[in-house]
């Protein structure tokens, strides 16, 4: 894996993975995303897991995850970059995983609902700055002129 600085490590956003399909804006090779669901297999051999969600599933690389303990059909997040090593459809797209976590006992209809509520404030922040002729860059706010 290529060596990142700090500064071009994106924040990983949150998705369902049922959202991970051609056209949307999440589709696309190295978005950083935020992934949740059930462990469904986990080759120790390789380091593939393969969670599911709401009837889709993703394949997640844990090759660079260290001292995480797997179990079948626990709840798992992973924060990484996607990549289509072998084509560009759903069923191709690998998770490459930096960071990964056990989130058994989350409650997941608040996290649902918590994320719901994110994205509104999102849509109504970004449609009144638009409003006010002002961009958002990284870590500020400018002029949109």
């Amino acid at each position: 894996m290529a060596s990142l600085s700090a500064s071009s490590i994106k924040p990983g956003t949150i998705v369902h993975l049922y959202e991970l399909q051609p056209g949307s804006p999440f589709f696309q090779p190295t978005t950083s995303l935020r992934v949740m669901g059930l462990l469904q297999n986990y080759q120790v051999d390789s380091g593939i897991a393969v969670i599911s969600e709401g009837g889709a599933s993703l394949k997640i690389d844990t090759q660079h995850i260290r001292n995480l303990q797997f179990s079948i059909g626990s709840l798992y997040q992973f924060i990484g970059e996607l990549s289509f090593p072998a084509g560009d459809t759903p069923d191709q797209m690998i998770l490459q995983a930096r960071v990964g976590r056990n989130v058994d006992g989350l409650d997941v209809k608040l996290y649902d609902k918590a994320l719901q509520l994110r994205r509104q404030f999102e849509a109504k922040y970004m449609q009144h700055l638009k409003s006010q002729g002002l961009l958002l860059l990284p870590w500020r706010i400018v002029n949109g002129e």
